[in-house]
C-alpha cells in the first residue's frame, strides 16, 4: 500500500486527482496541502511513500519545497505547464503528469512507483540511518538532484558545509561532516581525516603516506590522505 499526499493550490484539482485515485487500491491519499509549507509540515508528520506535487503555487514552488525536506519521497509533479519537465527529471521525480490528468496516464505513473519500489527493496529499520541504497536530496543555487548514497564517492568538510562528490558534480550542502557521520552506515562510509568521508566502494588505489598514514585514490581521480589514527582503524576494517 503506497500512502500518498496531493500538494497543490487548487481545491478542485487535489478532489480531481483524489477521485482518479480511488480506482487504485494500492494507493491511500492520507493528506492534503495547499501550499509547500503545509506540504513539508504534512510529510514531516505523516511520512507518506509518495506525493503527487504541483510547481507553481503561492509562495514556494514544488521544487522549493523539495529542496527542505531531508528525505525525499517517490515524487510524481502534477502541473498545467509542460516547460518543467526536463528540470523534474534533473531532480529525479518519477513521473511529470499534465493537468488534466489522464487515467492511463497516472497508471503509467503508478507502476513506475511499484517498479522504484521492487528495484530499490529499501530496508528502514533504522529511519534515522541513511543506508547506501537511500536516494538524498540535493540543491545547490539553482540545480538540484536527487542522488543516490552508493553514487557519492566522498564528502568534504567547508566550514559548516559539506561538498558532495559524485559523477562531476561537487555541490555544497549545509551540513556539517560530523552531523553526516553519525547518519551514514560505517560499513561503506569511512572517515578518512577531520575534512573527508570517503565511499570504501569508490577507492582505486591504496598507498603508504607520511607518518604511519595512508593516500587512497578514489575512481573520481581525487586522492585523499588517511590519518595515522584512522590507518589504523582502516587496515583493521580491511583485513580479514
Amino acid at each position: 500500500m503506497q500512502k500518498a499526499i496531493i500538494i497543490d493550490d487548487e481545491r478542485l484539482a487535489r478532489n480531481e486527482l483524489k477521485k482518479l485515485l480511488q480506482e487504485f487500491p494500492d494507493v491511500e491519499v492520507i493528506g492534503e496541502a495547499a501550499n509547500a509549507n503545509e506540504g513539508i509540515e504534512k510529510i514531516e508528520s505523516l511520512n507518506p511513500d509518495l506525493v503527487f506535487l504541483d510547481i507553481q503555487m503561492p509562495g514556494k514552488s514544488g521544487f522549493d519545497m523539495l529542496t527542505q525536506i531531508e528525505r525525499a519521497p517517490h515524487v510524481i509533479f502534477v502541473t498545467a505547464y509542460d516547460e518543467y519537465a526536463l528540470k523534474a527529471f534533473e531532480v529525479n521525480a518519477l513521473d511529470y503528469l499534465m493537468k488534466p490528468v489522464e487515467p492511463k496516464r497516472l497508471a503509467d505513473a503508478l507502476l513506475k512507483v511499484k517498479q522504484k519500489d521492487e528495484e530499490e527493496m529499501l530496508s528502514y529499520n533504522n529511519r534515522g540511518m541513511l543506508h547506501e541504497n537511500d536516494q538524498v536530496f540535493v540543491k545547490d543555487g539553482e540545480r538540484c538532484w536527487f542522488v543516490r548514497l552508493s553514487d557519492v564517492r566522498l564528502f568534504e568538510s567547508v566550514g559548516n558545509y559539506a561538498k558532495v562528490f559524485f559523477g562531476n558534480n561537487k555541490p555544497l550542502i549545509l551540513k556539517s561532516l560530523n552531523a553526516l557521520e553519525e547518519r551514514l552506515d560505517d560499513k561503506v562510509f569511512f572517515r578518512a581525516n577531520r575534512k573527508h568521508i570517503i565511499n570504501l566502494r569508490m577507492i582505486d588505489k591504496i598507498e603508504p603516506y607520511f607518518n604511519g598514514g595512508l593516500l587512497l585514490d578514489l575512481v573520481g581521480g581525487e586522492k585523499i590522505e588517511v590519518s595515522r589514527r584512522q590507518a589504523v582503524k582502516f587496515k583493521e576494517m580491511m583485513s580479514l
